[in-house]
């Protein structure tokens, strides 16, 4: 008999090339299909989601006819609530069975596993969710080691399927590893690391296939199976780019998109003053969001990069939607210890503007750019090569004393700016960025505090 299953992992929202992707589904689909997502499909820098609660995401996997969907971080990442209001459209099926509440109890609608007959075979479908516990526990969730809870709902679910897939959002690394430690698992389809291989792994007589990200391509792996086992496979990964788009998908897309402006579109309050953005430039809209931070979370001073807003705001309302549209990136305000020194490196690399240009890219960036260094609590003087000295409301910065720094866990994690990632005893609040920003623009004191420059250009 043979089998086709038809996959995607890590669409991260990019819904445009999920309309291609429902195209090909389409075309290639038979009785013996199925088609599987192995998580991050919803990402919530999109307007879509973000008015809709996440359930524009659930829509658009119903009508391209998705099987099921394994919770990867970012379906985790805004919450229980937002968790179960996808969930309770029950237009996809929810697979991990690892991801709890922090009590350990199950989070409504999230199933472990569930079993598909098709096409007369039996399959058990089984969801995994990395455990990014840093930043889970802050939303009151826990995810557990999944090798154990696999093993669990296989023995459980024993002699009542032919096939063991396996969702598994956990990386490569560790879909190797599990493969290693598990046996009887038939096929990993996996996300998380975004990676697009040439053809399926076999390990341990576990089919591995991985279909890198974005919507970018569709996997299939191709299956033969008979007298009770897989004898035969084939697989490839197709890229859509040149596939037109399902019409479908762009029409229930347009109508959540314009469902979402009306419920983000809602006006929060005014702002007396137009504040501006940079990339390379000081500005004050990344002021105000050093200010924020630093009052945030009690520190010596606060550093951020102007690339984690996209935009300024304009004299007037400012909504929900504006602060999506210039601040879209999941980040959250950081707690970190550092010595001065590293500090001082980092901003000497801002200086350059082919470094503040640079690809952004990241674990929960959603712009463009990296971005000039901002601080609060600092005045940085230099003479356009190099920093001359950094003064603190209490002394200079010192090379190699310990400094409390409150940052985003973009930055704690060092990337674009290397030296940042020498820090100890780090710590998230379970806000975003976003939220901060969306708090202070509504703090006159804060508004008028946020025009005052930081850096300082000294004439040697």
């Amino acid at each position: 008999m043979k089998i086709k299953i038809l996959h995607t992992n890590d669409i991260h929202s990019r819904f445009e090339n999920f309309a291609k992707v429902t195209s090909k589904v389409k075309e290639l689909r038979n009785e013996n299909t199925l088609v599987l997502d192995a998580g991050d499909f919803n990402d919530f820098m999109r307007l879509e989601l973000q008015g809709t609660n996440g359930k524009a995401g659930c829509s658009l996997l119903n009508i391209a006819g998705y099987d099921g969907i394994a919770i990867g971080n970012n379906e985790g990442f805004e919450g229980v609530e937002i968790l179960e209001s996808m969930t309770s459209t029950e237009l996809i099926p929810f697979l991990s069975c690892n991801i709890y509440r922090m009590d350990m109890t199950s989070i409504k609608g999230v199933k472990r596993s569930i079993i598909i007959d098709r096409g007369g075979l039996k399959y058990l479908i089984i969801g995994a969710t990395p455990p990014f516990n840093n930043f889970f526990s802050l939303l009151g969730m826990y995810a557990s080691n999944p090798i154990e809870e696999i093993k669990r709902e296989m023995e459980e679910n024993k002699s009542k399927y032919d096939i063991c897939i396996l969702l598994s959002h956990s990386g490569m690394g560790v879909d190797l590893e599990m493969a290693e430690k598990i046996n009887g698992i038939d096929i990993i389809i996996g996300g998380h690391s975004h990676t697009l291989m040439d053809k399926a792994k076999v390990v341990n007589g576990t089919i591995i296939h991985q279909s890198g990200n974005y919507g970018e391509h569709l996997g299939i792996l191709d299956i033969e199976f008979d007298d009770g086992r897989i004898v035969d496979f084939s697989s490839e990964n197709i890229r859509v780019e040149d596939i037109p788009a399902d019409n479908d998908i762009t029409e229930e897309l347009s109508k959540q998109k314009q469902i979402a402006i009306e419920v983000l579109s809602q006006p929060l309050y005014k702002v007396d003053h137009h504040i501006w953005h940079d990339v390379v430039e000081e500005n004050p809209i990344t002021n105000l969001l050093a200010d924020a931070l630093k009052d945030v979370i009690p520190c010596d001073f606060s550093i951020i990069n102007s690339g984690i807003i996209s935009g300024g705001v304009k004299k007037g309302d400012v909504s929900n939607k504006k602060l999506l549209e210039i601040s879209p990136s999941p980040l959250n305000p950081t707690y970190m210890e550092i010595k001065g020194k590293y500090i001082k490196e980092a901003l000497r690399l801002s200086l350059e503007a082919d470094v503040c240009l640079q690809d952004g890219k990241g674990s929960g960036f959603r712009g463009r750019y990296l971005g000039r260094l901002h601080m609060s609590g600092a005045m940085i003087e230099h003479d356009g090569k190099d920093i001359l000295r950094v003064k603190l409301e209490n002394g200079e910065l010192e090379d190699e004393r310990i400094y409390r720094v409150s940052t985003s866990d973009y930055l704690q994690r060092g990337t674009g700016y290397p030296s940042l990632a020498n820090n100890m005893n780090e710590k998230y609040n379970p806000e975003y960025t976003r939220d901060v920003l969306r708090e202070y623009l509504n703090e006159k004191d804060f508004l008028k505090r946020c025009f005052i420059d930081r850096w300082i250009s000294i004439d040697k």
